[in-house]
């Protein structure tokens, strides 16, 4: 049996990681600037996590949700500690795409309605709701159609007035936008949206699975804003590698037996990472690092001819091109052992690193970005 083909490789194959770097078969060590999809949070490797993991393992690894599991009360108990919004309760489950799917059924469960309000550029998931409200065609089947979802420009509050209506069941929108480029929404927007809701009735859903658990220098990207979300959904650097993800349910809504549901969703390992996660955010002041961090990426990034446009805050940066992205990704990994990510306009570099980067590894990727930019040919426009 073969690998069903669907993801285009890099020219890379790690072995082992620690921290922020990655050893792969070649040899040779690679600064990690992507995190792997924003999904290590806390470093590869950390002793602590390792600890937790391991320890917990030989206790036990799984059971169901038949049984209590007060691993999931720590959990939901530090999570309201270490990120706010103590008050809401915690729905687990096991990625990002399952936590907007259940966010969605939830909200649709709790109006009755089904019109969904998203915005270009989007990306919630490949599951059948969260694919629909995703602003990418090429990735929605036939079989994901029957979703009624609107998708309107960010920050356009004219369009938001006109679109948020006595029938829309949910409003979902990003933190920041990950793979549409790290597009981050006008607070006053998201405040706009919170007003809009409460007079429609319609249920506000904060993506936060890439911008959330202290990417941003903020534990939510929405803190910014002041306002508090009716469900808010994460995933990736909750279990820093382990599959894991949740819905953060406001008090409003009402549960009952059976009303959602998961098999592995919130097994005993995926809650130990996600506990020692929380710690190591917590005791190693990961926050405020990633705030210090990512004000080093950007002043050297700043200076950089080729460089068009830097977004983003703390650990979520988008940088433009004036070209294609991919020859500038290639000769930084080939050339400069730096992994960066990729967006969907292809001019477009993501940084998500770890949260533990320092001063000096963000100083070594700034050299690498500039070595490299100064030696590509500026593209000439036609």
């Amino acid at each position: 049996m073969e690998l069903f083909d669907v993801y285009p490789l890099m020219d890379l194959e790690p072995v082992s990681a620690s921290g922020v770097r990655v050893a792969a078969t070649d040899g040779r060590t690679y600064l990690d600037l992507y995190g792997g999809h924003a999904v290590i949070s806390v470093g590869h490797s950390h002793p602590h996590y390792v600890d937790r993991l391991t320890a917990q393992a030989k206790r036990i690894g799984f059971y169901s949700n038949a049984v209590r599991n007060p691993l999931q009360v720590e959990l939901a108990r530090l999570l309201g500690e270490v990120g706010g919004h103590a008050e809401y309760r915690l729905f687990l489950c096991n990625s990002g795409a399952e936590a907007n799917e259940n966010a969605l059924k939830l909200a649709s469960f709790h109006t009755g309605r089904k019109r969904v309000v998203a915005f270009q550029g989007a990306f919630h998931g490949r599951t059948s709701a969260a694919v629909a409200a995703t602003d990418d065609p090429t990735i929605i089947a036939p079989i994901n159609g029957g979703h009624e979802v609107v998708f309107l420009p960010l920050d356009d509050e004219a369009a938001a007035e006109r679109a948020i209506t006595a029938d829309t069941c949910a409003v979902i929108i990003e933190g920041i936008q990950g793979v549409g480029g790290v597009h981050e929404p006008a607070p006053a927007f998201l405040r706009t949206l919170r007003a809009l809701c409460d007079r429609t009735g319609a249920v506000l859903v904060l993506d936060e699975v890439q911008s959330g658990y202290a990417r941003s220098g903020d534990f939510f990207a929405h803190q910014r804003s002041g306002i508090a979300p009716d469900l808010i959904t994460v995933a990736k650097g909750m279990g820093n590698g382990f599959p894991i993800g949740g819905v953060l349910v406001h008090p409003k809504f009402q549960a009952a037996h059976g009303l959602l549901g998961t098999t592995f969703g919130g097994n005993h390992l995926a809650c130990a990472a996600a506990i020692a996660v929380l710690e190591i955010i917590r005791d190693e002041r990961l926050l405020a690092n990633a705030r210090t961090a990512g004000e080093h990426l950007r002043t050297g990034l700043a200076t950089i001819p080729g460089i068009v446009d830097l977004r983003g805050r703390g650990l979520m940066l988008g940088i433009d091109l004036e070209g294609p992205s991919g020859p500038v990704r290639q000769a930084l990994l080939r050339e400069h052992r730096l992994l960066v990510g990729s967006a969907k306009d292809k001019r477009t570099i993501r940084l998500l690193p770890p949260l533990t980067l320092s001063a000096a590894e963000a100083a070594e990727a700034v050299a690498a970005f500039e070595a490299v930019l100064r030696s590509i040919p500026t593209p000439v426009t036609p």
